[in-house]
């Protein structure tokens, strides 16, 4: 009858061959590779290298991406100062250009015949704007005063002759009853500068349009002139 030898001691003398034939595997595997011209060691080292490498450029990928990025808004800052600086420039030359026609302009005025404190329309213009329906209107009013005089306070009124459907009307800026709009009052000594622009209804066509300049406190115009859309 063969002795009963417990599980401990059974483990205890299989496991010394169970390590020892793992360790002749594993050396038989890297005996292998070396044999292949691989070396464990030499690839571990590369391995760490490259990934340090791929870390570095992910860092320095991420630098130029931020840096371009701070350029991209540098330059699109001083493409919106440029684009501001030439549309003020833009605007700046037509306030000169309108200053030097009114200085030509009063330069070749005669007031022979003038009477004190008479109105005069000039340069009157009506001429379609960037909108569909929309009207720019210009012209300048000229008093001809002593410099005590006081200032002249009134208001502008256009009366727009239209035609739609082949009917005709009369379209008033401002409406009749509120000639006291701001955005048509007057208020100078020597000359005032007006532009306005006014809107119509689609399918309405500007024939002329009458420009009357009131005094306050006048029902009827000091003064007024017609012109034909230009």
């Amino acid at each position: 009858m063969r002795p009963h030898v417990p599980w401990y001691v059974r483990w205890a003398i299989i496991l010394p061959f169970v390590l020892a034939a793992g360790g002749l595997v594993w050396w038989a595997y890297d005996i292998g590779l070396e044999f292949a011209g691989f070396d464990r060691g030499q690839a571990e080292h590369e391995l760490s290298e490259l990934r340090d490498q791929i870390a570095a450029l992910k860092s320095e990928n991420a630098k130029l991406s931020s840096e371009a990025a701070f350029h991209e808004r540098q330059a699109q800052i001083e493409h919106a100062a440029n684009q501001e600086t030439l549309r003020q420039l833009k605007v700046l030359s037509e306030e000169n250009a309108k200053i030097n026609e009114d200085l030509a302009f009063f330069q070749n005025l005669t007031v022979s015949g003038v009477r004190e404190g008479d109105l005069s329309i000039h340069r009157f213009k009506i001429e379609r704007d960037s909108l569909p329906g929309e009207y720019h209107c210009r012209l300048l009013i000229v008093r001809n005063v002593q410099q005590r005089a006081k200032d002249f306070q009134g208001n502008l009124q256009l009366l727009v002759n239209v035609r739609q459907n082949g009917k005709k009307s009369v379209i008033s800026f401002p409406p009749e009853g509120q000639l006291k709009d701001e955005a048509f009052q007057l208020n100078f000594k020597y000359y005032q500068r007006v532009e306005r622009s006014f809107q119509l209804p689609p399918g309405v066509l500007v024939e002329s349009v009458q420009a009357r300049v009131f005094e306050r406190g006048e029902p009827e115009p000091k003064i007024k002139q017609s012109v034909n859309l230009s």
